[in-house]
């Protein structure tokens, strides 16, 4: 097991780990570290854990240092130079008349590079952006494309269910969302409906998959054949997060709907038995029908020795040359 810290180095980005040394660090504390990025301030987002070591990317960096007043204040200023850096990069970005759009701008803690992010429908030449903003700020640039759900994150908003975006609050990783998931938990298809902010589907639809997956297995499907306590019926719906069925029961104007909890219902039959059944059946009244069949008459043959009315067949053989001889004589 190793010691490590996790830091955070944007609002609501990626938990890094770190060895802590010999600090005192908790968390809410911002400190030093070394990145494949240089030197950078963070904020440390967890306290002290033990972690196995092969969970941890190495080599292990160690902290520094707790970040002290000059670094708080180096921070801040870097804060207010990456608003202007923004207004500015907008500027040319109107200038050179490029096709993207800026989400957001970094600046690096030692003030030796900038980092620009941006959205586009496609690629984007920005050569001689970087030449400007190079010639601008007089350090190294470095414009990076990011996707819809990345610039979300960025911004943040609020989600349609009126809580601030998932992605901008507790969700470090983005993770493959099918619409699979929407039907298996019961969501309308609705486009609309099952999108987030950055129009792809929600992201809470992968990670309150896995709860489902659990409770789905306790589910019947509809048009299975059950036994409640009201009598025998057919499940016509049913509430995944509630495990409720609504189970209908008689035919015609008897009909009635009642619901029922899971564990007051017994499977009698799945959906797939009783149309096994009824195919068997089907089958079945099928084969009985051609029993009953009566046999049909059966023609008369004719002999192959008479021909028409009882009459011999004639030889169609012509009479040979010995007996033609005879008779003339």
């Amino acid at each position: 097991m190793v010691t490590v810290i996790g830091v955070k180095f944007r609002n609501v980005g990626k938990l890094y780990y770190f060895d802590p040394g010999d600090f005192e660090i908790r968390k809410g504390d911002k400190v030093i570290v070394e990145t494949v990025r240089g030197i950078e301030c963070g904020d440390v987002g967890s306290d002290k854990l033990e972690i196995a070591e092969e969970n941890v990317v190495k080599p292990l960096k160690t902290v520094i240092r707790k970040a002290d007043e000059n670094d708080v204040s180096t921070y801040e200023e870097n804060r207010q130079k990456e608003k202007d850096a923004f207004t500015m990069c907008q500027q040319k970005i109107s200038e050179h008349k490029l096709g993207m759009k800026l989400v957001d701008v970094e600046y690096a803690f030692d003030g030796s590079k900038i980092l620009f992010y941006f959205t586009a429908d496609g690629r984007v030449d920005f050569r001689e952006l970087v030449k400007d903003l190079a010639g601008v700020f007089r350090t190294r640039i470095e414009l990076r494309q990011i996707g819809v759900r990345d610039e979300s994150k960025i911004l943040g908003g609020i989600g349609i269910c009126g809580q601030t975006l998932c992605c901008s609050t507790f969700l470090f990783d983005f993770q493959p969302v099918s619409i699979k998931m929407a039907k298996e938990q019961g969501k309308s298809l609705n486009p609309i409906k099952i999108s987030g902010a950055c129009g792809r589907l929600m992201c809470c639809l992968k990670y309150e998959q896995n709860v489902y997956d659990e409770l789905i297995k306790n589910v019947p499907r509809n048009g299975t054949l059950v036994k409640t306590p009201n009598g025998n019926g057919t499940i016509i719906d049913s509430a995944v997060l509630a495990q409720t069925v609504r189970v209908r029961m008689g035919e015609g104007a008897d009909t009635v709907i009642h619901s029922y909890a899971i564990s007051d219902i017994q499977i009698l039959a799945t959906r797939q038995q009783l149309q096994q059944g009824r195919q068997n059946a089907k089958e079945s009244s099928s084969l009985e029908k051609n029993d009953t069949k009566s046999p049909e008459p059966q023609k008369e043959q004719k002999s192959p020795s008479s021909n028409g009315a009882g009459k011999p067949r004639r030889s169609n053989q012509k009479n040979s040359p010995e007996k033609a001889s005879a008779e003339s004589q």
